[in-house]
């Protein structure tokens, strides 16, 4: 009993789910796993092992946007609502692209293979790629259409990132065969994000999850920098959260927190956390980011507040 309403285990706790489910619920599942539209067969156990895992990372997702106050309407409650298509193109031989369309997110969940996943890294020429990454991208897609209720914002947004309305067939087209345009990294955070104006939002709004959510993590832990170490007047201690405060003090905390997960990757012999770099043009970006995510109503859905288990890992 929570709060006057009895809660029950999510019916997926087979393979790996540990939220909860209100009695007067539509389903016996979470909140989470409602917004799967599409998973594998219950008879295919080999894509349900790859679901587990993918599923956790959308608990995160969730979890994330839920805890920044963002809306998320289902699929089955609104067209054009949040959904995950999440299939298995190793099972079922079907091209599987990974993507978003008409609020509805489609993952392969044959990259929750580790070699798979670092294969396409390597032959993309990624410096990063996960599925909580993938996961992240797709939703901006879906939150950029949610979170600019009318023309001054789109003018707004359009001036940092570009025309939307520019083919986006031709952008592919273009970015497949000739690459990012020289000097690109004086404006764009990825490769990618040159292909199209949607794509460099996604890329951005993504971005902007990593950032906000691995620095939430490091003050649940209490990990701060001292004053010694930096050399600054003032300790750097990241916040948990960072809706009331200026994107100077987001990207300065992360600024240096970032130097310092880098550094401890390194003397693990490993990758740079954050192989990234945020150059002005960007910054300007991920401020505009920050605004309309902290400028949206303040709404963590009761679905989400209360579905979790009380020792849940919330990061």
């Amino acid at each position: 009993m929570i709060e006057g309403a009895t809660w029950y285990t999510c019916s997926n706790r087979g393979w790996g789910c540990n939220w909860l489910v209100r009695e007067d619920a539509p389903a016996g599942k979470c909140f989470s796993c409602r917004l799967t539209r599409r998973q594998p067969d219950s008879n295919d156990t080999i894509a349900l092992e790859k679901l587990g895992k993918t599923e956790e990372a959308k608990r995160r997702l969730i979890l994330q946007l839920g805890e920044l106050g963002l809306p998320i309407v289902p699929w089955d409650v609104k067209k054009g609502g949040l959904g995950f298509d999440l299939v298995s193109s190793l099972s079922t031989g079907e091209r599987v692209v990974i993507g978003h369309a008409n609020g509805i997110i489609t993952i392969d969940l044959a990259e929750s293979l580790d070699d798979r996943r670092e294969a396409l890294r390597v032959r993309l020429g990624e410096p990063y790629r996960t599925m909580l990454g993938h996961l992240r991208h797709e939703v901006g897609h879906y939150f950029q259409n949610v979170l600019l209720p009318d023309d001054a914002a789109w003018d707004r947004c359009r001036a940092l990132f570009g025309d939307e309305r520019a083919s986006y067939q031709d952008a592919i087209a273009r970015h497949y065969s000739r690459g990012a345009p020289e000097g690109w990294s004086e404006s764009f955070i990825s490769e990618y994000a040159t292909m199209h104006p949607w794509e460099d939002f996604a890329e951005t709004f993504a971005h902007y999850l990593h950032i906000t959510g691995t620095l939430q993590t490091a003050a649940a832990i209490g990990i701060h920098l001292d004053a010694g170490v930096t050399n600054r007047d003032t300790d750097v201690e990241p916040l948990e959260s960072y809706r009331d405060e200026p994107i100077q003090r987001l990207l300065t905390d992360w600024d240096w927190m970032s130097q310092a997960f880098n550094r401890i990757n390194r003397s693990m012999g490993s990758a740079d956390l954050y192989p990234f770099e945020l150059v002005g043009p960007v910054r300007h970006k991920l401020a505009f980011v920050h605004d309309i995510v902290t400028k949206a109503p303040l709404t963590l859905p009761e679905q989400i507040a209360l579905a979790l288990p009380r020792d849940m890992e919330r990061t």
